[in-house]
């Protein structure tokens, strides 16, 4: 087992340990010699690493998604600690734990299981009830549904993030209701179960979170409208035009065109479901960066939201100021 992991490094310590291999890049210097930038990780995190003697000789032992026994120095550059590697050389898989390199939630998966599903059951429409019963007999898609993450880089990138995003996202839709009239709930929450469900497909979480090649080649929006049109075929009498306002829920629920909808919500449960599912993203995102940056009160520029976030102090430390 790891005994060193990223979140633990600090300057000027002697490092030697293991560490799963996310990126590596060859450069060359002003002088004509070689290195090699390496993006380094474990489940606590990940920290760039830099090879300049005998970058060539050693950067032939190991590929990108290898696992890596590293010998070298922390030091500070630009205001972040990375490694200087002295020495690297690939390691069996067998010889590593490798829930030691994938970060997972927090949550216990059979426990957020479990609640969803009572939250699915609680449906009142006997048709919609159905289809949700044919995922949670389909023992090979609970499996993966548990474990996938819900998305390489932004929210939920974790293992076990899809089931916390979904169960999140079904919460939320079960407050958001109360205020409103005329919402179809079931039909609400079933989209809020089937609207990521294709990304245990999209992306390979074995290593590192990557994506398949049908995740390239089709993305988890048509992968979703696939699977759960199989699976209604199994349901004796599901009317028909349930079965496309389910499928709608599904590909539109990025909201847009250029985020990858190939149509707009156009129904009252696509809008919410849009607006639900990307409140959840941003919110988990943004606490998640500011997790990483306890001891500022403003976080790193956040490239996909184009900003840094502001950190209030809690009350407990304005009290001690």
């Amino acid at each position: 087992m790891k005994s060193l992991f990223v979140s633990d490094i600090r300057e000027n310590q002697q490092i030697d340990s293991t560490f799963l291999v996310t990126a590596k890049n060859h450069g060359v210097t002003k002088g004509g010699s070689g290195y090699l930038t390496l993006k380094l990780a474990d489940r606590s995190g990940e920290i760039e690493g830099r090879v300049w003697e005998r970058a060539d000789d050693l950067g032939r032992g190991f590929q990108k998604n290898d696992f890596v026994r590293v010998r070298g120095l922390a030091t500070l550059y630009q205001g972040k600690v990375q490694i200087r590697v002295q020495d690297i050389s690939c390691l069996d898989e067998k010889s590593v734990a490798t829930e030691d390199f994938l970060p997972k939630s927090p949550y216990d998966a059979e426990a957020m299981a479990a609640e969803l599903i009572t939250i699915l059951r609680s449906m009142n429409n006997p048709h919609l009830r159905a289809l949700a019963e044919t995922f949670f007999a389909d023992e090979a898609f609970m499996d993966l549904f548990k474990r996938a993450p819900a998305a390489k880089t932004i929210h939920h990138p974790y293992l076990g993030g899809l089931l916390e995003h979904t169960l999140s996202l079904l919460k939320l839709i079960l407050k958001v209701v109360e205020n409103y009239q005329g919402i179809d709930v079931d039909l609400l929450l079933m989209g809020g179960f089937l609207h990521d469900l294709g990304k245990i497909y999209e992306f390979s979480f074995d290593r590192a979170v990557e994506y398949t090649d049908r995740g390239q080649l089709l993305g988890h929006l048509v992968m979703e409208v696939e699977i759960v049109h199989e699976k209604i075929k199994t349901i004796p009498d599901f009317p028909e035009e349930l079965a496309l306002l389910v499928k709608h829920m599904i590909v539109s629920h990025h909201g847009s065109l250029e985020f990858g909808s190939p149509r707009l919500p156009q129904t009252l449960e696509a809008v919410i479901l849009h607006y639900l599912d990307d409140l959840d993203g941003k919110i988990q995102s943004i606490q998640s960066l500011m997790e990483k940056e306890p001891g500022s009160r403003w976080t790193s520029f956040h490239r996909a939201y184009g900003r840094n976030f502001f950190r209030a102090k809690p009350d407990e430390e304005k009290e001690e100021d």
